[in-house]
């Protein structure tokens, strides 16, 4: 068979060690999470002709996304898994090894790199870049994952604000994060409900609530539990005058959970919210520990995931000893 000439040619697998990687032979970098932050690092570190594996538990945030319409070269949308996937076949075409499973635990090695425990085995690395992101606080709802997936329960109106443009949209949440993101899409709608929980009654400002009121964001409470979904919409029994209130679709603004485990065990700085304090180049207080995406900054959007990763392997290359063709 004949090969493009701009079509890279995959290095073949080791056949000995966990996903065909030798134990005595030290990776390059150990990438841990497959979203778009841990697979654009891949892609370019396998441009860079370094031996790097990804171990991705399988559950990236990005696999939840039905049409996202804020990719730039993506004018009709794309779903996150076909988004996901393409960016795996693109990260094995340049060598890349793609691994299902959980790191337990990383340590650093006496002398530099370190190892990181997967299912019992072990695997050295000179570098590790994490991209293990956050995962959504969500609402006690009834078949959450089915109304995300029909665009009902939506979690980022950075990302998808604009399909909500004169829609009846409530903001699910609590405090000041909540209020936040209720004035946040009064740009696109004048029918802007923030729902906050009942015992959430007594968590915002004056100032906040002059601010909603300005906006004319309606401010009312319900029960968590008591908020439902039907065909025709999200349904919300609204506990101060009991009526039933449908929206076309809501916000979950419950915020996040930083997975930041594996750095704080290694001492690592983190911020109050347990996100990661990096360097210009993403390495983070450990020497050799880079990270990118959700995981350092609150600004969760894959562009800048994409953006951090890239600086992070280049950086990563060029922190490793020099390879001469």
């Amino acid at each position: 068979m004949t090969r493009n000439a701009n079509e890279a040619t995959p290095r073949a697998p080791i056949d000995a060690g966990y996903g065909g990687m030798h134990m005595s032979e030290a990776l390059d970098c150990l990438v841990i999470g497959g979203g778009p932050a841990g697979l654009t690092a891949s892609i370019y570190l396998g441009r860079f002709r370094r031996r790097v594996t990804v171990i991705d538990k399988g559950c990236s945030r990005a696999e939840w996304i039905t049409l996202s319409h804020n990719l730039p070269g993506f004018a009709h949308g794309v779903p996150g898994p076909v988004f996901l996937e393409d960016m795996r076949c693109q990260a094995r075409l340049y060598g890349a090894d793609l691994q299902k499973g959980a790191i337990e635990a990383v340590r650093r090695r006496e002398g530099g790199g370190f190892t990181a425990t997967i299912d019992g085995v072990d695997l050295s690395a000179k570098t590790v870049l994490l991209a293990t992101g956050v995962i959504e606080n969500k609402p006690p709802l009834p078949h959450l994952a089915d109304a995300v997936k029909r665009g009902l329960i939506r979690t980022c109106p950075i990302c998808d604000g604009y399909e909500a443009i004169g829609k009846r949209v409530a903001v699910l949440g609590a405090g000041e994060h909540a209020a936040a993101e209720a004035l946040f899409l009064r740009t696109y709608s004048d029918q802007i409900t923030l729902l906050l929980p009942a015992y959430g009654a007594d968590v915002l400002t004056e100032e906040t609530r002059r601010s909603l009121k300005n906006a004319s964001v309606v401010v009312t409470h319900v029960a968590v539990g008591a908020v439902s979904l039907d065909d025709d919409g999200v349904v919300a029994l609204e506990v101060e005058d009991g009526k039933i209130h449908r929206f076309d679709v809501v916000y979950s603004a419950f915020g996040t959970t930083s997975q930041s485990q594996l750095a704080t065990a290694l001492a690592a700085r983190v911020d109050p919210a347990g996100r990661l304090f990096v360097s210009e180049h993403q390495q983070t207080s450990i020497e050799g520990l880079y990270a990118a995406g959700d995981l350092v900054r609150g600004l969760n959007q894959i562009c800048v995931a994409n953006g951090e990763a890239a600086i992070a392997a280049t950086a990563i290359h060029n922190h490793l000893p020099r390879m001469f063709a």
